[in-house]
């Protein structure tokens, strides 16, 4: 895509810290970070979200970010990881180019990745399971 500013950065138009590189993707650490350490996988072609994105690319970047994580906990000596990747607007996707937050957590950073949970009503469980065809 041609005005995308995650395009530009995964195919090296615009520079980047980049942790890492192959055929499909770029690995960066992001300029307005979480925490420190959080980094984006991006990958090169250009795809607007998870619903558009091939199978094959899901499941590549998946294992990239198990690799990459698995390395920068050891690096940043953090607690834990979020794994983020946001698709539409309502979900807080501001960048519509694929791609997935690496986010290093530490006890108590406050980094604010969490929700108050809800329940689970009969009729809600009843309508999603009769609806749902992917077996």
């Amino acid at each position: 895509m041609k005005d995308c500013l995650f395009c530009k950065i995964a195919n090296g138009e615009i520079p980047s810290a980049t942790l890492y590189e192959d055929e499909k993707f770029r690995v960066i650490l992001d300029l307005g970070p979480a925490t420190k350490g959080h980094a984006l996988i991006l990958p090169k072609a250009h795809y607007e979200n998870l619903y558009e994105l091939p199978d094959t690319l899901a499941g590549d970047a998946m294992v990239l970010a198990k690799k990459v994580i698995t390395e920068m906990k050891d690096i940043l000596n953090c607690d834990g990881y979020n794994v983020v990747q946001n698709n539409g607007k309502a979900a807080g996707q501001t960048v519509f180019h694929f791609h997935m937050h690496l986010i290093p957590r530490r006890d108590g950073d406050e980094a604010g990745i969490s929700w108050t949970p809800g329940t689970l009503t009969p009729e809600d469980q009843e309508e999603i399971l009769s609806k749902f065809s992917l077996k």
